[in-house]
């Protein structure tokens, strides 16, 4: 309860007692109640399959840990040995850079232009959007199984490719099976397949460009190249700097080698060991959990150091305001 002071209508005072009011936070506790109730089962799923797992990989980082018997306090060990003990890490390394620096481009790019081409209003155009995209509806395995029958090198039964080559008097690529760059660029080339995934989120950004910019220019004569470069470009910032950093996160991750290249995804002379590919190697191949936790939390900080300086740097991303 609570008392306070009112004029009576003589002039005089008098104490009121009235109730005490809710704390404003009792009243937001009570009010989202029923809010909590609904996201409960996401919150639980959130910290028993994603919060709880990664606590128990940076503490697994720390140990020798096979999955069954050995369980041992390494310390930084592990983290040393990524740096200075493991002879693959090198071959690693280059192999990952290499394909970001050609994938993410390419990917970008291609998926840009693709969409550019299907903005155009044109009958049936929409059908062609579909056609599109429907190599994404792909499973990654099923797409990865029919990619090696495709590049698959084999004198006595060429693959798709290697048959065109053939018939047109060039010689056989090995393509995956390479053991030097060109098992990297069969991977970009491969990845083309998936444009359509990029391209629609690409025609989700042209159509928020407001339409009263293009009609201001052509009014002021401007032409399709200039409408490009000066409206279409610029706004169109925002999402390649979104796709720029999620392309980047995925492009460090890829591991689908696995399911065509040989040598279990590695490659010949590990032409295609890359560092996704490394840690499920280690961990489920090598039962070296432990070991694979630590190179997973190095990709975690490389990972958040290029976007921190992706953010840092982004001065030349136009946004509408």
């Amino acid at each position: 309860m609570v008392t306070e002071t009112a004029k009576t209508g003589c002039g005089e005072t008098a104490a009121v007692t009235l109730p005490r009011r809710p704390s404003n936070l009792k009243k937001r506790i009570k009010g989202s109640i029923t809010g909590w109730l609904f996201i409960l089962p996401t919150v639980f799923g959130i910290c028993v399959f994603t919060l709880y797992p990664i606590i128990q990989s940076l503490y697994y980082s720390f140990f020798d840990y096979n999955m069954t018997s050995r369980f041992d306090f390494v310390g930084f060990g592990n983290y040393i040995r990524i740096f200075s003990g493991d002879s693959d890490m090198p071959k690693v390394v280059t192999n990952t850079l290499l394909f970001a620096l050609l994938n993410i481009p390419v990917t970008l790019c291609g998926s840009y232009l693709l969409a550019l081409f299907l903005n155009v209003n044109l009958k049936g155009i929409k059908v062609f959007r579909v056609l599109y995209y429907l190599p994404c509806t792909m499973p990654a395995i099923v797409s990865g199984i029919v990619w090696s029958y495709i590049m698959r090198y084999n004198v006595e039964t060429p693959g798709l490719f290697n048959q065109m080559f053939s018939a047109m008097g060039l010689p056989m690529s090995r393509f995956f099976y390479a053991d030097n760059f060109t098992a990297v660029a069969s991977i970009v080339l491969m990845n083309l397949w998936s444009l359509g995934g990029g391209t629609i989120i690409w025609l989700a950004q042209f159509k928020n460009i407001p339409k009263q910019l293009y009609e201001a220019a052509e009014i002021d004569g401007a032409g399709t190249v200039h409408r490009f470069f000066a409206i279409t470009l610029p706004m169109s910032t925002p999402m390649v700097f979104y796709n720029l950093i999620t392309n980047f996160i995925v492009t460090l991750q890829f591991n689908g080698t696995l399911t065509f290249a040989p040598n279990t995804g590695a490659g010949n002379n590990n032409a295609t060991l890359m560092f996704g590919l490394k840690i499920y190697l280690e961990a489920f191949r090598r039962t070296n959990m432990g070991y694979a936790c630590a190179l997973a939390w190095v990709l975690v900080v490389a990972v958040g150091l290029v976007t921190a300086l992706l953010f840092k740097t982004n001065k030349w991303v136009q946004y509408d305001n």
